[in-house]
């Protein structure tokens, strides 16, 4: 099934420029055709093609269905762009096809890039989106300085994955205690008690090639980020991105057989 992305489609009724041209010119759609349709908001549409014009097909929408949510937390990666865009586009694709709630790109000290435009990332978010059959598109935030990301609010559980010396837990490891509840707070009674539904949320930072200087490990400390490691083995930047967010899903997954 092939899945057409037109973000205003439950008011204007038609596809975007792009999205037309390939349903009318490449995919030879014809009116009375049935296509499917996602805003990028949780929606999908069945619809039928009323004006088949390769700059604005127009369509009527038959039904809707709202997408169940496909994982029950909140996931959101910061990353430091690589000197090579390329794999930081690699990552937001894999990223979207797994399952993430949004995307920050960091300026930290030891970035190799300081400015990154986002158009050509968000159109890969989308591409991937619509690869993946889902419904909804990662936010994506553009290139934002480390100690203002930092300070921004985020109601659940905060790491800041690093290479530096000092005390620093297994992500899967402190994770999965809050998961578990072991870390929740006790009634009168010392009846346990199940950690809040945000408390899965999940905001980890990802650090460019030469790492988050010392400096920033502390800045995030301080804002209350817990100091976490991906294991012994040293890994580039985007590939440290992909697993600390496999590892979020994964045990969550374990945790709601």
């Amino acid at each position: 099934m092939f899945l057409f992305y037109a973000p205003d489609i439950a008011t204007g009724l038609t596809l975007p420029e792009a999205e037309s041209q390939h349903c009318v010119r490449v995919l030879r759609k014809q009116i009375g055709d049935l296509i499917d349709i996602t805003d990028g908001q949780g929606h999908f549409y069945k619809a039928e093609i009323t004006g088949a014009h390769p700059k604005q097909c127009v369509v009527k929408i038959l039904e809707t269905h709202q997408q169940p949510p496909l994982w029950h937390n909140r996931v959101e990666i910061a990353i430091a762009p690589t000197k090579n865009l390329d794999r930081v586009e690699w990552f937001a694709e894999k990223a979207t096809e797994i399952g993430i709630d949004k995307i920050t790109l960091l300026k930290t000290h030891h970035s190799e890039r300081k400015d990154v435009k986002v158009d050509r990332i968000h159109k890969i978010l989308i591409a991937a989106m619509k690869q993946s059959m889902k419904a909804r598109v990662p936010e994506l935030q553009a290139m934002t300085a480390f100690k203002q990301f930092v300070q921004q609010p985020f109601d659940g559980q905060k790491y800041i994955a690093h290479c530096n010396s000092g005390d620093k837990t297994l992500l899967s490891e402190l994770y999965a205690s809050t998961i578990r509840g072991l870390r929740a707070s006790t009634t009168l009674d010392m009846t346990p008690v199940k950690p809040a539904m945000t408390d899965k949320n999940a905001l980890i930072l990802i650090g460019p090639e030469g790492d988050f200087s010392e400096d920033e490990v502390a800045e995030a400390l301080k804002t209350g980020f817990q100091p976490v490691s991906l294991g012994e083995t040293r890994l580039r930047t985007e590939t440290a991105a992909l697993y600390a967010l496999q590892t979020i899903h994964i045990i969550n997954q374990l945790s709601n057989p």
